[in-house]
């Protein structure tokens, strides 16, 4: 964060200093009892309904705790916390952040997506990290929570910032944007998640489309053009740049002449007229697609498109993300227990229809979580994904992907199924199957620390 003095902090949100010395700097801002206070200079947003641990606060020596509670609790804190009343908590809050927002004029990229939000957000941030300091959200820890602590990682040293959106409920990514303010925004795809929180796939889609007015004026949106629920977004309010990628000939980075090489994808990029090759690490279309939306947003910061390729050359591709090992009986292990969705699920049956081909196919998939009451519809569709491969053997794992496991039996699969309710037993079933001839992709949720845990006891250390 860059430090801030007290005074000025008072003077902005217009409160009146309770207790203790404005002459002093802050250098962090949280709020209370959503982030933990670890840090000395720190500024906390306490609301009226908070329980305070004076001692606590005080033991971090310098705090500035701005709060709407009333004087008689506020005069409580002890010597090394300052304290400033205001009016209303909330619109300090927010006068905060519009106010830090405001210090930085660098260009911040926020992306949401079902699928390939924490990858773009990485190679972007792999790309620009050469010659520049780039702000980025952690993994894919993307809770509307943590975009306050993102926001105050800023300082007078960030050339940029690249985050992802969190999406449980409709209004997060609006929440996220007014905190972020994005001059460029991206989604990434579409694809079907958090039904439990947006009632429907439309409600999905709408709360997807919360980026589009959280883009600030002028700034760029950056779309994939095949997608088709992504086309579904309304655009006709946004006033600023729309750039497409994807196959699709009306994109603006267009991917041509995909194929699997050593270790990733090679293709063909096209904009303005120019043919470009390309190279990413990591399996599978929906990558160079990744790949796409990466290149668009830091050409549109002002980078040459052969060095952006040639940066991203050298991404190393993200653990768990259809992660390739060597495996028991000199098999193939694809670890792709990051995340689990639909949409995710049909990209890797997709890398195995390539680099499955003339093996033994083994699949192993956990529960998809977050589809409310089309829980049962999605697992089926799967299911149906599923027999119309040439799989070898097809294991479930949990209740809820038992579906996938009698859909797939009912539309005709010749693969040998098996349904468990946890990993136990599991490694019986496939240890006599695991050949040089086998191929063995295991996808489950992220939640599912056992299927983590047992991907890893798969592969040959």
């Amino acid at each position: 964060m860059q430090p801030l003095l007290v005074k000025d902090i008072r003077q902005l949100l217009k409160g009146t200093l309770v207790k203790g010395s404005e002459n002093w700097q802050v250098r962090d801002a949280i709020y209370y009892n959503r982030h933990e206070h670890t840090k000395r200079y720190s500024l906390l947003f306490v609301s009226r309904d908070d329980t305070i641990n004076w001692d606590a606060i005080n033991k971090k020596w310098p705090s500035l705790v701005i709060s709407d509670k009333p004087d008689s609790e506020l005069k409580m804190a002890l010597p090394n916390t300052t304290v400033i009343q205001v009016d209303s908590l909330v619109q300090s809050y927010w006068k905060f952040i519009e106010y830090y927002r405001g210090l930085f004029q660098i260009p911040v990229v926020t992306i949401t997506g079902t699928c390939g939000k924490t990858t773009t957000k990485d190679m972007i941030k792999h790309i620009l990290s050469k010659d520049q300091n780039v702000q980025a959200s952690e993994s894919s820890k993307n809770e509307p929570r943590r975009s306050l602590p993102y926001l105050m990682g800023i300082d007078e040293k960030t050339d940029a910032a690249v985050f992802e959106h969190g999406l449980g409920n409709s209004g997060n990514i609006k929440h996220q944007c007014m905190i972020y303010q994005p001059t460029i925004g991206i989604i990434t795809t579409i694809g079907v998640h958090h039904l439990d929180g947006c009632g429907n796939l439309e409600g999905y889609i709408k709360a997807k489309a919360e980026i589009v007015d959280g883009v600030k004026k002028g700034g760029t949106l950056i779309l994939n053009a095949d997608d088709e629920n992504t086309k579904k977004v309304p655009l006709h309010s946004f006033k600023g740049k729309i750039i497409y990628f994807g196959t699709d000939m009306k994109a603006d980075f267009r991917a041509s002449a995909m194929k699997f090489a050593n270790n990733g994808m090679e293709f063909l990029l096209h904009v303005s007229n120019r043919t470009y090759e390309a190279f990413i690490p990591g399996y599978g279309e929906h990558q160079v697609f990744n790949a796409l939306a990466a290149l668009a947003a830091v050409n549109e910061m002002g980078m040459d498109i052969e060095e952006g390729i040639s940066r991203l050359s050298t991404y190393k591709n993200m653990v768990r993300h259809l992660e390739f090992a060597n495996g028991f009986g000199g098999s193939t292990i694809i670890d792709d227990t990051w995340t689990n969705n639909p949409t995710s699920v049909e990209a890797a049956l997709k890398v195995l229809d390539s680099l499955g081909e003339g093996k033994n196919v083994i699949l192993v998939l956990g529960d998809i979580n977050r589809l409310g009451n089309f829980e049962k519809k999605y697992h089926r569709e799967i299911g149906t994904l599923v027999a119309k491969r040439n799989i070898h053997t097809l294991i479930t794992i949990g209740s809820k992907a038992e579906e996938i496991a009698r859909q797939a039996r009912q539309d005709g699969s010749k693969a040998n199924i098996y349904m468990f309710q946890d990993v136990k037993g599991l490694k019986e079933v496939l240890e006599p199957i695991l050949d040089n001839k086998a191929i063995l992709l295991i996808k489950g949720p992220m939640s599912s620390r056992s299927m983590i845990d047992f991907a890893n006891s798969l592969k040959m250390t």
